[in-house]
Parts: structure tokens; C-alpha cells; sequence
């Protein structure tokens, strides 16, 4: 695996960590009122799923416990859907996807091996 996987890997476990954060002693219904909140998670997702798609294929095959296009997928329906988003889908993401992706993440980045650069 190349190094470029290893720093597209960790800003997605980086951006992971963040919409939990932010999401945290928060209720979906706080979604509805609150834009910043809105923007940052979908900020977040979109990141997790844009540096999913630079990820190399000999990467993806390596890594198959990560839903590689759900997580892509997610990240083209926000940007493509920016002002008719589905809060519930996104508050979904943040509070039952986004926690197993980053322990996938972190066990992936934990015990791959990532090519010397030259």
C-alpha cells in the first residue's frame, strides 16, 4: 500500500472523529435549527467520502471492511444534493455508520503496511 493511502486514510478517520465530536450530547432533533451544526457533519461526511475516492484500488482491495461505496456514494449525494439534504440520513451517518468505519479505520491504520517513499 502506498503512503498517499495512509494520509487519505487518516483524513478520513480524522474527519470520522470530528462529526462524532461535533454530533456528541446532541439529538437529531437539534439538527433542524441549528446550520452550523448541519454544515459541519456534512462538511465532515464529505470529507470521509472524497478522501475515500483518492484512496488507491490495490488500497480498497486490501481494506474490504470498510464500505468503500456506500462511503463514496454518501459523499456524492451531499454534494450533489446540497440544499435537499436528508437530515435523518445524515444524523443515521453520524450516530450508526461513522462509529464502525472508525474503528475499521483505526484497525486498518494499525496494521497495514504502508511502501517506503523514495
Amino acid at each position: 500500500m502506498q503512503r498517499e493511502d495512509e494520509v487519505r486514510l487518516r483524513h478520513m478517520l480524522d474527519a470520522a472523529k470530528e462529526a462524532v465530536e461535533f454530533s456528541s450530547g446532541k439529538t437529531r432533533e437539534e439538527l433542524d435549527p441549528d446550520r452550523m451544526l448541519v454544515l459541519a457533519l456534512v462538511k465532515s461526511i464529505e470529507i470521509v467520502g472524497e478522501a475515500a475516492t483518492k484512496v488507491s484500488p490495490e488500497a480498497r482491495s486490501l481494506l474490504p471492511s470498510i464500505p468503500w461505496p456506500a462511503v463514496v456514494t454518501m459523499r456524492h449525494r451531499l454534494i450533489h444534493a446540497y440544499y435537499d439534504m436528508d437530515l435523518d440520513r445524515v444524523w443515521e451517518t453520524i450516530t450508526e455508520d461513522l462509529p464502525p468505519l472508525i474503528l475499521a479505520l483505526e484497525k486498518a491504520l494499525s496494521s497495514v503496511a504502508f511502501a517506503p517513499r523514495i
